[in-house]
């Protein structure tokens, strides 16, 4: 098992992700989510500026938000800055897209756009569409040093839903789970294979990524301490949070089955009371996404959101949980931050855990 670290992304993030090198970490992944947190690219040109051995990625990019030509020499710029340490994770879009009131991405948006960046990111053509208007497209200038497209770029789909899912496993290298349940692992790479078999791709999703937050407990700490709703409460809250709709807000979908009951009573007592308009509630909604807990959403983080939606424990529970999503299929496990500042959590998942795995 592999272990890396993500982040809302932040511009000093740099100084988190070299602490991350140092500590063991072997990859480091950044949200995109321009209207929430620093721009994507521009915060992982530092990080791979003041790194040296760390895989960086993207987690995820939102195709649609930039066109495909222009993420493709993104990337490839960085790989010129980072050569072999660069994976372009790819998917439907959540705040990325909601936080302009604008729904997720269309599965075959993603397909084209992975297609598009894997031919351009390995100096081959692709074929480019924009206005019914089509065009082979390639970077002229790929041997002076402006991109590297030498040490290949891997891309992993973030996939939740089974239609993701096998989409992932049509187009992907990788996959990436939104996550701590084992048996949701388990079905999911069951799904991302048998399509990947189907589109004759056996054998071609090599890495399977599951991201939540953790926290590991001391002598003394209750799970619903205030230290432990610090590290995990805004990304616990993530299985609340909902979609917006022009007209509606539903309930969440996000969070497990055992969650409904919860989310639902957050949705009635807290989204529907908020005094933001409804069209445009989306902002409201998405405010302190990853970062902190609005006033009052500290009531709904409760013992069994943050077990469901994070990896907290004794040291012995967090490494068997691990272990159990290990043996689900999952080679990476990535520590959700939260916040602007990733010491405290660094600092302990690697003292605690993995000092401690094998």
């Amino acid at each position: 098992m592999e272990f890396g670290v993500s982040f809302p992304t932040y511009v000093r993030a740099y100084e988190d992700v070299r602490r991350a090198e140092d500590l063991g970490f072997s990859h480091a992944w950044f949200d995109d989510s321009h209207m929430c947190y620093s721009e994507l690219f521009s915060t992982m040109a530092l990080a791979a500026h003041h790194s040296s051995r760390i895989r960086l990625g993207t987690f995820v990019l939102v195709p649609g938000n930039r066109i495909a030509p222009v993420v493709a020499s993104a990337m490839a710029t960085l790989n010129a800055i980072a050569p072999g340490r660069l994976i372009l994770g790819v998917g439907a879009g959540f705040t990325g897209r909601n936080v302009m009131g604008f729904g997720p991405v269309a599965r075959e948006t993603i397909r084209e756009h992975v297609e598009i960046c894997r031919a351009l990111m390995a100096g081959r053509e692709a074929r480019y569409s924009e206005n019914g208007e089509e065009r082979l497209i390639r970077f002229l200038h790929p041997d002076l040093g402006f991109v590297n497209v030498r040490d290949a770029i891997p891309i992993y789909v973030a996939a939740n839903a089974p239609k993701m899912q096998e989409l992932a496993g049509q187009a992907a290298d990788g996959w990436i789970y939104a996550g701590c349940d084992p048996e949701g692992v388990r079905h999911g790479l069951g799904n991302v294979i048998n399509s990947a078999q189907v589109a004759g791709r056996s054998g071609a999703i090599r890495e399977v990524v599951a991201l939540a937050s953790a926290c590991v407990l001391r002598p003394g700490d209750a799970v619903t301490s205030k230290r432990v709703i610090n590290r995990v409460g805004p990304h616990a809250m993530v299985g609340l949070h909902t979609y917006w709709r022009p007209g509606e807000i539903p309930v969440s979908m996000f969070g497990p089955p055992a969650l409904r009951t919860l989310a639902e009573r957050y949705h009635r007592d807290y989204i529907m009371r908020m005094r933001t308009p409804l069209e445009k509630r989306f902002q409201e909604i998405h405010l302190g996404h990853l970062i902190f807990l609005k006033p009052g959403e500290e009531a709904y983080v409760n013992e069994d959101l943050i077990r469901l939606m994070s990896v907290t424990g004794t040291r012995d529970e967090v490494l068997t949980r691990l272990k159990e999503l290990e043996n689900a299929g999952v080679n990476q496990f990535v520590v959700r931050i939260v916040g602007t500042d990733a010491r405290e959590t660094l600092q302990e998942f690697s003292r605690e855990i993995i000092g401690h795995y094998c």
